[in-house]
């Protein structure tokens, strides 16, 4: 049945080619969203970005038709600019009729008032919208397009118990096995791990990655990786993505603590500064809960990034101090002579910066650029929205290698456009899990001390 969608400028912010996702609906644009847009596609950042990114969809199917009357879609439907029915009566005493969102609903109230046959919903993001129409008897939902279903996120390994002659034939083939009989009806995505343990013998156990229909024991898993070393298990199939040549795609996500960003860190550090495998390495974030940009703050450009950046040089201060051992009393000993300190991550990230081959930026720096022979760490990946995440992708060129990394749970979640199951980190996740070119892993225990065990599991 044709229904009639009435899209909140939050849905159209999250995802600037929506009109193509309701089928052979009617897509109906409020003219206040419209209004928005106009004030918003002024902003820097991700809310500025995608609203200049709608308004150039919406300028490009003008030329099909009339937004008066409705344009046809390519997937039979329609999508028309309403700029009537705005009608108050229908909202409760107390309203207030200057607010963008109570604009909507009683455009939304009035059309499913005029056209009592065809079902009229409200699309949002909004959880106050949602509960105010909905309150007034509207229809609501969630924009589910490129929302993630299912209660878990695939976390990229399994558990299996399997004989100890094949476990043993395993161990003796570096080049590994073909796919045992006994494990056909597992999860067989590519770069997928196995923890294998014994049926028959207790502490007899492997780890190995299902890759070209092998299973195949871990080659990278123990490698010492500028002064660090994986101590769990899911870090160790996270140093085999990352040291992996043939997969050009690595996601790692996991709570506070779980060493997600250090593990990338580190490899890259080793990649980019002593093996040259990379011409240069770049660390990129989004600015949030803002939505704006750097530009609005004072200072220099690496003055203006230093706090948003904070991870990335928390990572290299604890890195530097694993890969030079230098002591406590070295250090204060150095400063009290009046020497210059060469260990601190600040120092680090100027020299390296200087010389090209190390560059820290917010996401802006992705539109438009190719980026070959660079390896690419996103942080904060579940900050932005699919549409974000899938353009940071597309600026990949030849011999580059894109690290995403998050932690996709709510509290994490800043960005108002985005929940657990609608961000870019999830989405990215999930949508290429089936690739050979991609690879995932989720960290789950919490490394960094028992106090933030202790925080991130109880508060």
């Amino acid at each position: 049945m044709i229904k009639n969608y009435i899209i909140d400028t939050n849905v159209v912010i999250h995802d600037p080619k929506f009109m193509y996702n309701f089928e052979d609906n009617h897509l109906i644009l409020p003219i206040i969203v419209l209004e928005e847009l106009d004030n918003l596609k002024k902003k820097d950042g991700i809310v500025g970005y995608h609203a200049r990114e709608v308004l150039k969809e919406l300028n490009k199917l003008r030329h099909l038709g009339n937004y008066s009357k409705g344009i046809p879609l390519p997937n039979k439907g329609t999508i028309r600019i309403e700029t009537n029915y705005m009608d108050f009566t229908a909202l409760p005493d107390g309203t207030d009729r200057n607010k963008n969102d109570n604009k909507i609903i009683a455009i939304a109230l009035n059309l499913a008032k005029a056209h009592k046959k065809t079902p009229t919903i409200l699309v949002t993001k909004d959880a106050a919208m949602t509960v105010l129409a909905e309150s007034l008897g509207l229809q609501v939902q969630d924009y589910e397009n490129d929302k993630i279903h299912g209660d878990e996120l695939y976390r990229g390994y399994s558990e299996v118990y399997l004989t100890s002659d094949i476990i043993d034939r395993i161990y003796r083939n570096k080049n590994g096995i073909p796919l045992p009989e006994e494990m056909k009806e597992e999860i067989l995505y590519p770069n997928h791990f196995f923890h294998i343990r014994s049926l028959d013998k207790s502490n007899h156990e492997i780890l190995v990655k299902y890759k070209n229909g092998r299973i195949v024991p871990l080659e990278y898993s123990n490698n010492m990786t500028w002064g660090l070393k994986p101590i769990n298990r899911e870090q160790k199939m996270a140093f085999e993505l990352l040291h992996d040549p043939d997969v050009p795609l690595v996601s790692i996500s996991g709570g506070a603590g779980s060493g997600k960003s250090i593990l990338a860190i580190a490899y890259a550090l080793e990649s980019v500064l002593e093996k040259g495998d990379f011409r240069k390495l770049v660390f990129v974030r989004p600015v949030v809960p803002a939505g704006n940009d750097i530009g609005f703050l004072p200072g220099e450009e690496k003055d203006k990034l230093r706090p948003w950046m904070s991870a990335f040089y928390d990572a290299v201060d604890n890195l530097i101090d694993q890969k030079s051992r230098h002591k406590r009393e070295e250090k204060i000993n150095i400063i009290k002579k009046g020497e210059k300190p060469n260990f601190t991550a600040d120092n680090f990230v100027e020299t390296y910066s200087q010389i090209g081959l190390l560059e820290l930026k917010t996401f802006n720096y992705m539109r438009g650029r190719t980026l070959a022979n660079t390896l690419v760490i996103i942080d904060e990946t579940q900050e932005t929205t699919p549409h974000l995440a899938k353009l940071m992708l597309t600026r990949a060129g030849q011999g580059s290698k894109f690290i995403i990394i998050g932690d996709p749970s709510m509290s994490q979640i800043d960005n108002v456009l985005v929940d657990a199951k609608s961000n870019g980190l999830v989405y990215l996740i999930e949508k290429l899990k089936f690739s050979p070119l991609s690879g995932h892993i989720t960290l789950k225990h919490v490394e960094r001390s028992p106090l933030a065990v202790l925080a991130e599991g109880y508060l």
